[in-house]
């Protein structure tokens, strides 16, 4: 790795994945596929949400805001992994290095949050289905929503500012984004105690919200048994499976990456890793809420009927 100016970082370097230079372009294409279907994907749940009256429902507004998250989320890492896959070693500047850094953890921790709000809306709707439009109305949805993004843009201060104010020696980041551990391995100091405080709030923030989604969750398990119809079961534990898919592939990457030992994960393992929670789960989100729901699948009906009878005419 290449020596920086220990008082001045103007540019670093990411690395990307390595790769033979032929399979560069089939690694381009097949990002760029999954990309931009991520991108049709949650954008298709936006607009269906916003287009059917029979999904204004708090479940659906909230899917609705966690797409809208997923479509800024894969954005803020997968063009620099198109430009790594064409043009292999990057130069960015630091100032964008830093700013992707901290807005890539806001999105993160505010998605954090948001899952554990769709926990909360699905916890009222099953245990206290008498008071749940009460309890869950408009302006409380909002204001659920606006928390968890103030939460998560405060909360990323903390990791995205302490390694901003870390003095560089080398340059090259062992990733195709900006993360906390592979620029901590660059700093001319020792990174132990910024790799404590990392753990203390990003795990803390993970840890609570798990433990409350895992709480809520107990809670719904516990009146779906009371049900005495078979029916009934199927369909409460059916609102709550593709919540809990997400749930499981968001907690168990972050734990890995960020909580387990951050800072002391062999090179490459972190950049490997992070196509799960940064492409993969961005792309699978609007499929595993979208494909076996019958609401969904209705509401398309519907939404294409209205088309139909608007391209063909009185």
């Amino acid at each position: 790795m290449d020596p920086l100016n220990r008082t001045w970082t103007p540019s670093f370097l990411l690395a990307g994945f390595a790769a033979p230079r032929t399979l560069r372009p089939l690694a381009f294409l097949g990002t760029l596929c999954i990309y931009v279907l991520t991108l049709a994907g949650n954008l298709f749940v936006i607009v269906l949400v916003r287009a059917d009256a029979a999904l204004s429902t708090p479940m659906y507004f909230f899917l609705s805001v966690l797409s809208f998250l997923e479509l800024w989320y894969v954005s803020t890492t997968a063009p620099t992994l198109l430009h790594t896959w064409l043009h292999g070693r990057s130069p960015v500047p630091a100032a964008v290095c830093f700013i992707q850094l901290y807005v890539f953890h806001s999105l993160g921790m505010t998605e954090c949050y948001l899952l554990g709000v769709m926990a909360l809306d699905r916890y009222l709707a099953i245990c206290r289905p008498l008071h749940y439009h009460a309890l869950m109305s408009r302006k409380v949805r909002f204001w659920l929503v606006g928390a968890s993004w103030g939460a998560g843009f405060s909360a990323a201060l903390v990791p995205a500012g302490l390694t901003a104010s870390l003095p560089f020696c080398w340059k090259e980041v062992a990733h195709y984004f900006c993360d906390l551990a592979p620029l901590m391995r660059l700093a001319c100091v020792d990174t132990g105690w910024h790799a404590q405080v990392y753990i203390v709030v990003i795990g803390m923030i993970n840890i609570c919200n798990l433990v409350l989604i895992l709480g809520l969750y107990g809670g719904i398990l516990r009146a779906v048994l009371k049900l005495l119809s078979a029916a009934s079961r199927a369909k409460a534990f059916s609102t709550c499976s593709s919540h809990m898919t997400m749930v499981a592939l968001f907690f168990g990457s972050a734990f890995v990456v960020y909580v387990g030992s951050a800072g002391s994960h062999a090179e490459g393992t972190d950049k490997r890793i992070a196509l799960l929670y940064t492409i993969l789960t961005p792309f699978l989100n609007p499929i595993i809420y979208t494909l076996r729901n019958k609401e969904v699948q209705e509401a398309v009906r519907r939404v294409t009927q209205r088309i139909r009878a608007l391209l063909e005419g009185p």
